[in-house]
C-alpha cells in the first residue's frame, strides 16, 4: 500500500467535499439536502470548535467533539467516514490517523455508529480497536 495523503479540510475545500458527501449519502441511503449539509459543514471547516473535517485520496471524514463524564471529558464522534475505493488499506490508515488526531485534540474516547445491517463496517472497525457497546442510543429531532 502506498502512502495515503490526509489533509485537514478548510472552507476553501467545500466544493470538493459536497460531491463526496452526496455520493456517500446515496450509497448509505440518507437524504441529501445540500443547504443543510453546507450549513453543518461550514462551522467545522472554519475552526476546531465543533470538530474537524479531513480529506484523503479517496474520500472524507468528519470528527465532531462531545463531552462525557463516562469518557473522562472530551470525546470524539466519527460522524462520517467515506472511503470510495474500499479494500486497499486506505480506510485503515486514515482511521488510525483520525484516532491519533482526536487524541492530540484532547479526546479520551472515540465513538461511531453504523447502520444495523452493515456487518462489514463493524468487522472493519473491530479490526481497528473499536468495540460494540451495550448502550442503545436514541435520538429525537429538535
Amino acid at each position: 500500500m502506498e502512502r495515503v495523503t490526509i489533509t485537514r479540510a478548510s472552507t476553501s475545500d467545500l466544493p470538493t467535499i459536497l460531491p463526496l458527501v452526496r455520493e456517500f449519502y446515496e450509497i448509505d441511503g440518507h437524504d441529501y439536502d445540500e443547504p443543510r449539509v453546507t450549513a453543518a459543514l461550514e462551522p467545522l471547516l472554519a475552526d476546531d470548535r465543533y470538530g474537524q473535517v479531513w480529506l484523503f485520496d479517496t474520500g472524507y471524514a468528519v470528527v465532531t467533539w462531545g463531552y462525557s463524564l463516562e469518557s473522562g471529558g472530551r470525546d470524539a464522534l466519527l460522524d462520517e467516514f467515506f472511503v470510495r475505493n474500499r479494500g486497499g488499506g486506505v480506510g485503515g490508515k486514515v482511521l488510525d490517523a483520525l484516532v491519533e488526531e482526536a487524541r492530540n485534540a484532547g479526546a479520551m474516547k472515540m465513538f461511531l455508529e453504523t447502520e444495523a445491517p452493515n456487518d462489514a463496517a463493524r468487522r472493519f472497525y473491530g479490526r481497528h480497536g473499536f468495540e460494540a457497546e451495550t448502550s442503545t442510543w436514541l435520538s429525537r429531532t429538535l
